[in-house]
């Protein structure tokens, strides 16, 4: 892949790249301090001190399985790109390999958590078996390597796959239905209550993501309904202000980010 340009963040950069054929593509290189991986055991995700750790500790790839993105979430701002297309589990590996290749005095396998995320551009379920190629071609190189992967829920979706040290994160964003379909515009997905009924046999829990655009969108006794605790974890994301979200009178949502990726 040809690389266009990046933007340097406090823990870590965001890359453009291009495929051979001209579609662009987003991968991050990332880190933070070992701890907060114990995000459920501490019941909070957020830093003990200005110390943002480094790729020793936890070392998180984020990698596209699409340029672009046919699901249109009101927020995102992959909704800018006219086209799209899935791809390939070559072209996912590339990713990883470009950030390693930029790091070449870090070992990836030596990191205390070593972690492929595969929630930057495109929805997983829909470009599966790539990402269930590129996965297993990762975990033969760098045996021990968590992979997390994030999906609206694509309805008829196969998870029984998921299980050791691939974890799933389920994209929710409201608790009210008629929103949830407003915000994620997508018509073959899954309902709040399927998604409460996801079983995996991951070496941790399920993530319920909530990018909380209002507060309306909470409901926690929806939320203590339909997702057991002993099978899920709740994370409540910023908005990341772009051109699609600031069209659709998003604002900045219910918490603020900060210069963490």
């Amino acid at each position: 892949m040809r690389f266009l340009r990046e933007k340097k963040f406090a823990n870590g950069v965001v890359y453009a790249l291009e495929t051979e054929d001209g579609y662009p593509v987003e991968v991050t290189d990332t880190f933070l301090p070992y701890y907060t991986k114990d995000a459920v055991g501490r019941k909070q995700n957020s830093l003990d001190s200005c110390d943002l750790g480094s790729r020793s500790e936890r070392w998180m790839i984020g990698v596209s399985t699409m340029s672009g993105c046919p699901i249109g979430c009101k927020f995102c701002a992959t909704g800018n790109m006219k086209k799209w297309r899935k791809l390939t589990s070559v072209e996912i590996l590339q990713q990883i390999h470009f950030v390693l290749e930029r790091n070449e005095e870090c070992d990836f396998s030596n990191a205390k958590e070593h972690k492929i995320n595969y929630t930057r551009m495109g929805e997983p379920f829909l470009n599966i078996d790539s990402v269930k190629k590129a996965i297993s071609s990762v975990d033969k190189v760098y045996p021990g390597t968590h992979h997390y992967v994030s999906t609206i829920g694509v309805s008829g979706s196969d998870f029984s796959w998921v299980r050791d040290n691939i974890t799933l994160q389920v994209s929710l964003h409201s608790l009210d239905d008629e929103r949830r379909d407003w915000l994620i515009p997508f018509s073959r997905k899954m309902t709040i209550e399927e998604l409460g009924k996801i079983r995996t046999g991951s070496d941790l829990k399920t993530t319920v993501n909530l990018t909380l655009v209002d507060e309306s969108d909470f409901d926690i006794d929806r939320l203590r309904r339909h997702f057991d605790p002993e099978h899920f974890f709740v994370k409540i994301s910023p908005i990341n202000e772009n051109d699609i979200s600031a069209e659709n009178e998003l604002g900045s949502g219910v918490i603020l980010g900060n210069n963490l990726v």
